[in-house]
């Protein structure tokens, strides 16, 4: 039990009525209690402090006393504190001495009260159960003392630990910073990287078909046989074609050039490539067409499956530069799941019997950029547009090879729900242009390029059409509102100014002119989106003579929706 300090802790007695208080205070120090006898009122409230373990008085001690200095420190006290008094009274009855003890209760607030005559035993043992009561006090009060001490240690710890953490975050701030700039510097190497491979594939590729296209024009100039200008021109149609290709390889691996999934046969679209293939391969690579006799259709991109195609095949010639054979295969493969692959699809595999790939070069065989050829000879991008063409339409793609024992790439290409279409008859050309040269009217040509319009002039006036050109689509506007008679527009949708082909679309709809509006671009896919969101119908580029005269049939068969603006 905590003990009070002797020179400070005491019972203070105050009884001025004879030898009361010496005789309480011998009874007190007898029974192991340290007390002291003040000799009034002011003496008693000079020397009670927070250590005074009880207070033993007389009420009489009282009477007529003003209390407000007593009372104040009792209200004063700390929270743990609540001193106890022992009032000794007597046992007069009067209304007004009743009220006044109540009132000195209520100043003192621990009080016991202690009838007169009192017995010795019952005094001490009242003094004694204050005294006890006051020492759970002084526990009180120092369990406070060590919570707040413990409240103000965790404080200091939890403010140094906030520290430690914010420079450790700070740190790590830094350090993120600091990996950020590094990897930034180390993508924009490899952009730089990428793009000096890049540039030498696709300038070595161009530059062939350029040549091809520069050289065949001159010779056609020159030449008169009319075999020899035909097979001049079908050589340079044909690296007109590949270049076509070739950029929407670069657009397909940039997600510009979006896939138009369709069901497809495999067979007739496959075995329709082969003549392609064998001009492609030379006469040291064979090809070998291996189709299962129920295969099922599937649904992509028939454009994109062929180019896929032949990028495999041109680089499973590659893997055999001393020739070989490379077999193309086709076999249903039911209720497939693998990974992500849940359904029915075809597996279409191209097979070599070439060098093989290393492990390491297995590993980034997709990756764009990558290619195991000398500069000039790849651009990098024929695997990756595989791996590409696989995900967005829906499949998979995988490779088992080894060196020395050839390679296999395995194409899962999702099942058609419908049929293929059945393809047009070979008259079906000539019939669309005969038509769109008995229909033919006017043309508004919004075109800013000078040598596109030209061209482009030429094709319309082959089919039949009046042309107007404007250069750009106010022009475009203007024309149309001096009541220049136009049965369509044709405009391309990349344009300088405020104004590009859909919008002009839209300024044309929203005067309801009630004349068709036909788009065309080679590259702004997002434009294109927004083009078709409108419900404009759009033209990719290149397009041919028959291309051109279907769509324009097909969008003069329409009637453009007015809207308000």
């Amino acid at each position: 039990m905590v003990q009070a300090d002797p020179a400070n802790a005491r019972i203070l007695i105050l009884t001025p009525i004879g030898r009361d208080g010496a005789a309480s205070a011998d009874l007190l120090n007898r029974a192991g209690l340290q007390a002291y006898v003040c000799k009034d009122l002011d003496d008693l409230t000079a020397r009670i402090r927070a250590d005074t373990l009880a207070v033993l008085l007389a009420e009489e001690a009282l009477f007529g006393k003003d209390l407000a200095v007593l009372s104040e420190w009792v209200r004063m006290q700390p929270p743990w504190s609540d001193l106890p008094f022992v009032v000794l009274t007597g046992q007069v009855a009067h209304s007004s001495i009743g009220t006044w003890r109540h009132n000195l209760v209520a100043a003192l607030r621990n009080v016991s009260l202690l009838e007169r005559p009192v017995q010795a035993i019952t005094m001490r043992t009242a003094v004694q159960a204050a005294v006890r009561s006051r020492e759970r006090q002084y526990e009180l009060r120092e369990l406070l003392d060590g919570q707040k001490h413990a409240a103000a240690e965790l404080e200091h710890l939890v403010l140094a630990r906030t520290r430690q953490l914010q420079a450790a975050n700070e740190e790590l701030q830094r350090q993120m910073t600091e990996r950020a700039r590094v990897e930034e510097s180390l993508r924009q190497a490899q952009r730089m990287e990428a793009i000096g491979q890049l540039t030498g594939g696709i300038a070595h590729d161009f530059n062939n078909l350029l040549m091809v296209i520069l050289g065949g024009l001159t010779m056609f100039e020159r030449s008169v046989e009319p075999e020899r200008r035909k097979l001049l021109v079908d050589g340079i149609r044909q690296a007109a074609q590949r270049g076509a290709a070739l950029t929407r390889q670069l657009l397909a691996f940039s997600r510009r050039q979006p896939l138009q999934a369709q069901p497809v046969d495999l067979v007739r679209q496959l075995g329709g490539m082969r003549e392609l293939l064998d001009r492609s391969l030379g006469d040291a690579t064979q090809v070998e067409l291996q189709f299962a006799a129920d295969l099922w259709p599937v649904y992509v991109d028939p454009g994109e499956l062929e180019l896929v195609v032949l990028n495999l095949v041109v680089n499973a010639r590659d893997a055999m530069p001393t020739g070989g054979t490379i077999r193309i295969q086709a076999e249903n493969r039911a209720s497939v799941g693998e990974g992500e692959l849940s359904g029915d699809y075809v597996r279409v595999s191209v097979i070599d019997t070439g060098m093989g790939m290393t492990p390491d070069v297995k590993d980034h065989a997709f990756e764009p950029f990558f290619t195991t050829k000398d500069v000039g000879k790849g651009s990098g991008l024929g695997s990756a547009q595989v791996y590409g063409f696989a995900k967005q339409s829906g499949g998979s793609v995988q490779i088992h090879t080894a060196v020395g024992q050839g390679t296999s790439v395995m194409l899962m290409l999702p099942r058609s729900p419908g049929r293929p279409l059945d393809p047009p008859p070979p008259s079906a050309t000539d019939a669309v242009l005969q038509a769109q040269r008995r229909s033919a009217g006017s043309v508004l040509l919004v075109e800013d390029n000078d040598d596109v319009a030209v061209l482009v002039s030429e094709m319309l006036q082959e089919l039949g059409y009046k042309v107007e050109r404007a250069a750009n689509a106010l022009a475009a506007l203007q024309t149309l509102t001096e009541g220049t008679l136009i049965d369509v527009v044709f405009s391309d949708i990349m344009m300088p100014g405020e104004m590009d082909g859909v919008e002009l679309g839209r300024q044309i709809r929203l005067r309801q002119t009630n004349v068709p509006v036909l788009l065309t671009s080679g590259y702004a896919h997002g434009a294109v989106q927004r083009a078709e969101r409108e419900g404009f119908r759009v033209l990719p580029k290149p397009y041919d003579l028959p291309a051109l005269a279907a769509a324009l049939q097909g969008v003069r068969k329409e009637r453009m929706p007015s809207v308000s603006g």
